[in-house]
């Protein structure tokens, strides 16, 4: 995937977790989080450890994870070291990217995360 899709992908990406009550960002070599209240809830990976995936990845409820990424392999993964922890990964790297899923399973994850209060100021 060419840079400039990539870039583009985590400008959009941003855009929807920082619209979230005191979400921060931060890149880290190949990868970005957000966080809120140094809790990761969502982190933008491109090529992690070499795998060649760009996504969008997740906290999720128990199973919720391992059901995603049997369900729709093509769509969703779990990913290498958080994957065992609850998380999983959405491509975007394939063709069109639903952002509006995307929308949805970050604000599910930030739910997971953050305090009580903050998530009564969500929409």
């Amino acid at each position: 995937m060419a840079v400039v899709g990539t870039q583009q992908k985590l400008t959009r990406l941003s855009a929807i977790c920082l619209a979230l009550p005191e979400a921060v960002f931060a890149v880290r070599g190949d990868h970005a989080d957000f966080r809120v209240r140094k809790k990761v809830f969502a982190y933008f990976l491109n090529s992690h450890h070499g795998d060649g995936i760009v996504s969008v990845c997740v906290k999720s409820e128990h199973g919720e994870n391992v059901d995603r990424a049997d369900a729709l392999p093509e769509l969703y993964y779990l990913p290498a070291y958080i994957g065992c922890r609850g998380w999983f990964g959405m491509r975007l790297d394939g063709g069109s990217v639903n952002w509006k899923e995307v929308r949805n399973i970050v604000e599910q994850s930030y739910r997971l995360v953050a305090p009580k209060s903050l998530i009564g100021q969500l929409r």
